[in-house]
């Protein structure tokens, strides 16, 4: 992996591409629920899909009681787009039973009070915590494992080992954009197909570069 001056210098250069990325802000409340049920319907589901089943299940409630309230079947009719709702629409009942009676309805503010949560793993825990309680954690999804793996930032065979192996490596002044600054490359940059190696600013300090 890459030495802790390799590191900052990655974050660095990534930043000059990105100077106008701004770091979330705390939001909590009945947002942190919303943020909750949005990741949990977002497993295996494109970003379209998961926002449909989030508006048309919010439209019927958005409340750990709300929902609790709603029939199996409007639940399941809710989020279908997303896929596997059956499995969601129970860790749902599930996560808003252990809200109400554990947490007194309120959204955990850490991750191991997110990850206890039923439905809820290190990823979405992690962008629970850092885009609606603006902590500075980094979320390591699809685009943000594959960058961190490619160029020796971290290394994990999952997402989940990706993230425990880029915590407490990354530099102080790049924890909240972090996130962003990755993703953006991740996107943009370091795609999954044909990546721009060409256009690259980490090509000659990553460790996979540049690929063919």
């Amino acid at each position: 992996m890459l030495d802790p001056d390799q590191m900052a210098e990655v974050f660095a250069r990534l930043r000059a591409t990105n100077p106008d990325i701004a770091p979330p802000k705390a939001k909590g409340g009945r947002t942190a629920f919303r943020s909750v049920v949005s990741c949990m319907l977002s497993a295996q589901s494109l970003d379209r899909d998961t926002a449909a089943a989030a508006d048309a299940l919010f439209a019927l409630a958005d409340t750990p009681e709300g929902i609790l309230a709603l029939a199996d079947e409007q639940i399941t009719s809710a989020i279908r787009p997303c896929g596997l709702y059956n499995v969601k629409a129970r860790n749902l009942r599930k996560m808003c039973r252990r809200l109400i009676e554990e947490h007194g309805c309120r959204v955990p503010e850490d991750r191991k009070g997110l990850m206890s949560l039923p439905g809820v793993g290190r990823k979405c825990a992690d962008l629970v915590l850092h885009f609606t309680f603006g902590q500075p954690v980094i979320a390591v999804d699809t685009h943000v494992h594959r960058v961190c793996n490619r160029t020796g930032l971290a290394q994990g065979r999952t997402e989940a080992q990706t993230a425990a192996s880029l915590d407490g490596r990354i530099p102080e002044a790049y924890r909240m954009p972090g996130h962003l600054l990755l993703l953006d490359h991740g996107k943009r940059i370091c795609r999954a197909r044909a990546p721009r190696c060409g256009d690259c600013v980490l090509v000659d300090l990553c460790e996979a570069g540049p690929i063919p």
